[in-house]
């Protein structure tokens, strides 16, 4: 039996964390336009970001989340949640270059989690933060979310790994 206060709370959680969600996704979908980094290095030689990262991609993602927060009558918050996803998808990728990891290489963790737990710390900063439990919520909602729709976008050949 289904506790239905239990999945209200789900949905709506859900729901408030849409916008990192849907920025996170849209690079899949939408990427192209060269890459972010323009091909070129950090100081160590390496790339910044790689070439997964796209400029369509990321622009792409970033408007995605602000109009889905747009449309849930919260813009500032959807930008921030959007720029938290990107930013934190971003900084994984930043950080994996510097440790030789090829982009599309699976590094547990921040592969999964950086996008919302950026998004978490950037929307806390807000006059009406979400709560405390939807902020945990959300974390530990993400790995299983995550892990489900990459297993979608693969088997449907939007990517190329099935994380």
């Amino acid at each position: 039996m289904v506790n239905i206060p239990l999945l209200t709370w789900f949905l709506e959680t859900i729901y408030v964390y849409l916008p990192a969600y849907i920025a996170n996704a849209t690079p899949v979908l939408l990427s192209g336009g060269g890459s972010l980094d323009g091909d070129r290095n950090w100081i160590d030689g390496k790339p910044l970001f790689g070439d997964h990262k796209t400029l369509r991609g990321t622009v792409s993602g970033l408007a995605a989340g602000f109009l889905i927060g747009l449309a849930q009558g919260s813009p500032f918050r959807g930008a921030l949640l959007s720029i938290g996803a990107i930013g934190g998808d971003l900084i994984g990728s930043f950080f994996k270059r510097r440790i030789n990891m090829e982009p599309g290489t699976l590094l547990p963790v921040i592969d999964q989690m950086g996008f919302i737990i950026f998004a978490v710390f950037l929307v806390s900063f807000t006059e009406q933060p979400p709560t405390w439990d939807q902020a945990v919520g959300i974390l530990v909602a993400t790995m299983p979310i995550h892990y489900l729709t990459n297993l979608i976008a693969w088997a449907l050949k939007l990517k190329s790994n099935p994380w």
